[in-house]
């Protein structure tokens, strides 16, 4: 039985996952987060599909608590396929420049929570010389969004380390690819208000995401046409660029 592990699997795009994956057979299924009862409605929900689920509640910044559970773990039940997708927005309520505050906690998450993830997995997997990786990025590291810069760095970061990484670990047996989407009709993403190009529901993007998995793709890119545009974006002249941009101002509302 496949045993895949998916982190902030409590809403959005990891609940859209996890559920997919629940009603493929003899699947066995890990779902972490860091909301109980949300987390635990998403467990039953995928087990009523037959799938077989174990749960962790933890914060991903916790490194030594998170490296001791993902070994203990794999030790147990070795991990198949890891979806390393457990992310904050950044930005500010008002459309004003992001705090120090909100900056640290939207990089110590998105960053450095996904290496706390990543980094064991790497370190189990090229041991015994198979398994596959995804890493949750977004098109924001490839067109930098004004209004969110520490999401946005923490996401390029993310996808210049995955890909860094599927060189590497390619020879050692383990695949590793980066997810980069769009706009997604997300908890996550409702906080956003403004211009939202191509937005598409979670279960769609999470068909997207394990179809390009099971393609062993380098980057899964969506949708098509906006990923065109912001791969290119760093292509062009810093003035194209921000106006380019102008159109993709937003405000957050204050986080939950």
């Amino acid at each position: 039985m496949p045993v895949i592990l998916i982190t902030g699997a409590s809403s959005g795009i990891g609940t859209a996952l996890a559920m997919l994956c629940a009603q493929r057979p003899d699947t066995q299924l890990v779902l972490t987060g860091r909301h109980r009862a949300r987390l635990d409605a998403v467990a039953a929900a995928c087990r009523g599909f037959g799938a077989g689920v174990r749960t962790g509640l933890f914060d991903v910044r916790d490194r030594e608590g998170v490296g001791a559970w993902l070994r203990a773990l794999d030790a147990e039940t070795p991990l198949d396929l890891v979806i390393v997708n457990a992310a904050v927005n950044g930005g500010h309520p008002a459309g004003g420049l992001e705090t120090e505050a909100t900056a640290f906690e939207t990089a110590d998450i998105n960053y450095g929570g996904a290496l706390n993830v990543l980094l064991p997995t790497v370190t189990l997997m090229s041991g015994r010389g198979r398994g596959q990786i995804a890493l949750v990025s977004s098109l924001a590291a490839y067109a930098p969004l004004p209004d969110a810069p520490a999401y946005s760095g923490a996401k390029a970061a993310l996808l210049a380390h995955g890909l860094a990484l599927r060189a590497k670990l390619r020879p050692l047996g383990v695949r590793v690819s980066v997810v980069t989407p769009g706009y997604v009709k997300t908890p996550m993403g409702g906080v956003i208000k403004g211009w939202r190009p191509l937005e598409m529901s979670a279960d769609e993007a999470a068909e997207r995401i394990l179809r390009g998995l099971e393609r062993d793709r380098d980057v899964v890119a969506f949708p098509w046409p906006l990923a065109a545009l912001a791969r290119g974006a760093l292509l062009v002249p810093e003035r194209v660029r921000s106006l380019g941009l102008r159109g993709l101002r937003f405000r957050n509302r204050p986080r939950r």
